[in-house]
C-alpha cells in the first residue's frame, strides 16, 4: 500500500470515529483503554500528569521528551506532577485505562503499571461515554499505532488525542451491562472488591457488605444491606466462620453480595429471587472445616414443594448450573431455610415441585418396619446360634444360610438405627451409615442370589462338585463392597435423605441413605433396582423348578410341609421382595411389603424350628432351611 492511500484510509477511519465515536466507546465504557507506541527523542523522557475533578475531557499527548495526560474526568481525584521515565531505547509502548465506576485511572508504560488515580469507592455519577474529539498530527514524534479497545485508529504519528466525556448514572449503566453478561455477577463482585471499600456498597442490581478479616478473626455475622423496598426481616443473614480467613494472610477482605432479583442467574432451574454471593479477595475457598451459614427468608413452601440449597460454582461450570453438592439444607420453618456450605460462590434456594413421591401413612409404615426389623434382629441372632450349634454346622448348606442370616441381621440393625443417626446432624457419620446400609442391602440381595445358585447346584448338578464355600462368601460379602467403595469415593452419594409424608411436609422422616444427587439416583436404579430385579426373577424361576420337581412326592401333599416349603424358599430366594414393583397398585401392597420383608428373619427362624419339630428320624439330620427340602424331597440326589 502506498503512503497516499494509507493516509486517506487513516483520515476516513478518523472521520468514522468522530461520527460514531460515542457508540464505539460505550461498547465497553466500564474500562476505557487507549494504547499506542510513543516515538520520542534519545534524551531524557518525562511523564506529566495534570488531572482535576469534573467532566469535560481527557487529553493524551506526546512530543520528543514528554508523555502527558491532562483533563477533567475524575470524580474525586486531583493530581498534578511529573516524573522521569526509564531511558529505554526505541519506541515506548503505553496504555491508559480509565474505569469511571471506581474513579480509577491507570497508566501502563513498558508493561509496568502505575496508578494515577486510585479508587475512592463506587461512584454514582461519573464521567464516561468518552467520544473522540480533535487530534493533532505530528511530523516526527508522537503516538503511533494507536488503538481504542484493541481497534487500530491509525498508524500515523499523532501528537494529541482528545476524548470528551458526559456525566451519567454509572451505577445504573454498570448494572444494565452486567445483566446482559453471562457472568454479570462476577463483574459486580470484582468491582466491589476493587473499590477498596469496607462496609456497605449499594448498586441498583445488588447490595454488598465488605468485611475485613484481620488477625484474630473469630467469625462474624453479616447483616446484608437492606433494599429500600424490602423489610429488614426478609434479608438473608450470613455467618462467616473463623476458618474463612486464610492463615497465610494477615488481612483479607470478604465480600457478601445480596442479589434481590435472580435476573443475573437465568437458567433452566428456577430459584427463589434472593441469591447471595460470597468471595474472599484473591482466594478460592473450598472444603471449609466449619461451614458458612446463609439463612434465607422466603414465602411459604407449599406441601407439594421441597426447598433445597444450591450453589453455582463458576470455577467448575462455565455456564449457569445449580448444584446441591457442598451444601446442607436445614429447614427451620416453612418460611426460613438455612444453607450450610463448605465453599464460597453463589447460593440460592431451589424449589422443586414434588421431587420425591409423598408417602401416605408414613408414620404407621415407619413404626411397622421398625418393630418388624427389631423382631428380625432377635430372630436372626437366635437362628445364627442354632445353625452354629447343629451337629452338621460345617455342612455347606448351613454355612450358606449363616451368610444370609448375618447379612439380614446387619440390614435390619442399620435400618433401625439410621433414623436416629440422621437426627444427630453428624454429616460424616451419616455418610458412613448410609454407605453401610447400602452395603447391607446389596449383601442381603447377593446372599439371596447365592441361595438360588446353591439350590440349583443341588438339584440340577448333583454329580458335579459344589463350589468351595469361600466362593459363596466372596459373592455374598465381597462383591457388594466394590460398588459401595466406588460410590463413596465419588462423594455426595451417601448422606441424609428425607422421605416426605403426604399429610405434613414440614415433618419428614430423616434417614442416612443415598442422597438425591444425580449420581446417587443413577446408581440406585442401575445397582439396587437392577440387582433386585435379577434376584427376584431368578428366585421365582428357581422356586418354580423346585416345586415342579417335587410336587408329586407323598410328603409334598401334606399341606403343612407344602406351605412351609414354599414360604421358606420364598424368603430364601427373595421373591417376597417383588411386591416393591407393585406398590403403585394399592397402599395395601406397601403395608404387605413392609410387614413381610421386615419380618423376613423371623419367618426364616419360624420355618427352621417348625420343620425341625416335624422332622422324623427317617428324614435325615440336616436342619438347615433348605435341608428339609432336600431331606423330604431330594433324598435321591443327596445320597448320590
Amino acid at each position: 500500500m502506498d503512503p497516499g492511500s494509507r493516509t486517506c484510509g487513516g483520515i476516513l477511519l478518523l472521520a468514522f470515529l468522530a461520527l460514531f465515536g460515542r457508540q464505539v466507546a460505550t461498547e465497553n465504557d466500564k474500562d476505557f483503554k487507549l494504547c499506542g507506541s510513543w516515538i520520542h527523542g534519545n534524551y531524557s523522557r518525562n511523564l506529566i500528569i495534570d488531572l482535576k475533578t469534573g467532566c469535560e475531557n481527557i487529553v493524551i499527548s506526546a512530543n520528543d521528551g514528554s508523555l502527558s495526560i491532562r483533563g477533567k474526568i475524575t470524580a474525586q481525584c486531583s493530581r498534578s506532577e511529573a516524573w522521569a521515565l526509564d531511558p529505554s531505547p526505541g519506541p515506548t509502548h503505553f496504555c491508559v485505562f480509565w474505569e469511571p465506576l471506581l474513579d480509577m485511572l491507570i497508566m501502563e508504560v513498558n508493561n509496568t503499571n502505575t496508578t494515577l488515580c486510585d479508587s475512592h469507592g463506587v461512584q454514582t455519577s461519573c464521567c464516561t461515554d468518552l467520544s473522540s474529539g480533535a487530534q493533532k498530527k505530528s511530523q516526527h514524534h508522537g503516538i503511533v499505532n494507536a488503538s481504542i479497545h484493541g481497534d487500530i485508529v491509525t498508524s500515523e504519528a499523532i501528537a494529541e488525542y482528545e476524548f470528551k466525556g458526559d456525566v451519567i448514572d454509572c451505577k445504573k449503566q454498570f448494572c444494565d451491562k452486567a445483566v446482559q453478561e453471562s457472568r454479570g455477577a462476577n463483574m459486580i463482585e470484582d468491582a466491589v472488591m476493587r473499590s477498596k471499600t469496607v462496609g456497605s456498597v449499594d448498586l441498583p442490581c445488588a447490595r454488598s457488605a465488605v468485611v475485613e478479616m484481620n488477625e484474630g478473626f473469630a467469625g462474624y455475622n453479616v447483616t446484608l444491606p437492606v433494599p429500600h423496598s424490602a423489610p429488614a426481616n426478609t434479608v438473608p443473614l450470613v455467618h462467616l466462620p473463623a476458618c474463612l480467613k486464610p492463615a497465610r494472610s494477615k488481612a483479607a477482605k470478604v465480600v457478601c453480595t445480596y442479589f434481590k432479583s435472580s435476573t443475573l442467574f437465568q437458567g433452566s432451574a428456577k430459584v427463589l429471587d434472593e441469591v447471595v454471593g460470597i468471595s474472599v479477595e484473591n482466594e478460592i475457598i473450598t472444603d471449609l472445616p466449619e461451614p458458612v451459614r446463609i439463612k434465607f427468608h422466603h414465602s411459604d413452601i407449599l406441601a407439594n414443594q421441597t426447598a433445597k440449597c444450591v450453589s453455582w460454582d463458576t470455577k467448575k461450570d462455565k455456564d449457569l448450573k445449580w448444584r446441591m453438592e457442598g451444601c446442607k439444607t436445614v429447614h427451620i420453618s416453612s418460611k426460613e431455610t438455612e444453607c450450610c456450605c463448605n465453599h464460597l460462590t453463589y447460593f440460592a434456594i431451589l424449589v422443586q415441585v414434588n421431587p420425591t413421591r409423598k408417602v401416605h401413612h408414613l408414620q404407621a409404615l415407619t413404626f411397622i418396619t421398625a418393630v418388624g426389623c427389631a423382631v428380625s434382629i432377635v430372630s436372626c441372632a437366635v437362628l445364627f446360634v442354632s445353625l452354629c450349634r447343629k451337629r452338621r454346622a460345617k455342612d455347606q448348606s448351613s454355612l450358606v444360610h449363616r451368610g444370609l442370616v448375618v447379612a439380614l441381621f446387619l440390614l435390619c440393625l442399620l435400618f433401625v438405627l439410621t433414623g436416629t443417626i440422621a437426627n444427630l446432624d453428624q454429616h460424616e457419620v451419616c455418610q458412613s451409615v448410609g454407605a453401610l446400609l447400602h452395603y447391607a442391602l446389596l449383601s442381603t440381595l447377593c446372599w439371596m442370589a447365592v441361595e438360588v445358585l446353591h439350590t440349583f447346584w443341588m438339584i440340577h448338578m448333583v454329580f458335579s462338585p459344589s463350589p468351595k464355600t469361600w466362593i459363596w462368601y466372596l459373592l455374598g460379602f465381597g462383591l457388594p463392597g466394590l460398588p459401595v467403595v466406588i460410590l463413596a469415593s465419588m462423594g455426595n452419594v451417601y448422606g441424609e435423605r428425607m422421605v416426605m409424608p403426604s399429610d405434613d411436609v414440614s415433618k419428614p422422616y430423616r434417614m442416612c441413605w443415598m442422597t438425591e444427587s444425580h449420581a446417587a439416583l443413577l446408581a440406585h436404579f442401575i445397582i439396587n433396582v437392577g440387582l433386585l430385579a435379577a434376584v427376584v426373577s431368578s428366585g421365582c424361576i428357581m422356586l418354580f423348578l423346585v416345586v415342579r420337581k417335587i410336587h408329586n412326592r407323598d410328603e409334598w401333599r401334606r399341606n403343612r410341609v407344602a406351605f412351609l416349603s414354599i414360604w421358606g424358599l420364598s424368603c430364601l430366594f427373595g421373591t417376597t421382595w417383588m411386591l416393591i414393583f407393585f406398590e403403585q397398585l394399592s397402599e395395601t401392597v406397601v403395608f404387605f411389603f413392609c410387614i413381610i420383608n421386615s419380618l423376613q428373619g423371623f419367618f426364616l427362624m419360624l420355618r427352621f424350628y417348625a420343620l425341625e419339630r416335624m422332622r422324623k428320624p427317617g428324614f435325615g439330620t440336616d436342619g438347615s432351611s433348605t435341608g428339609s427340602t432336600r431331606q423330604h424331597m431330594l433324598q435321591a440326589q443327596e445320597k448320590s
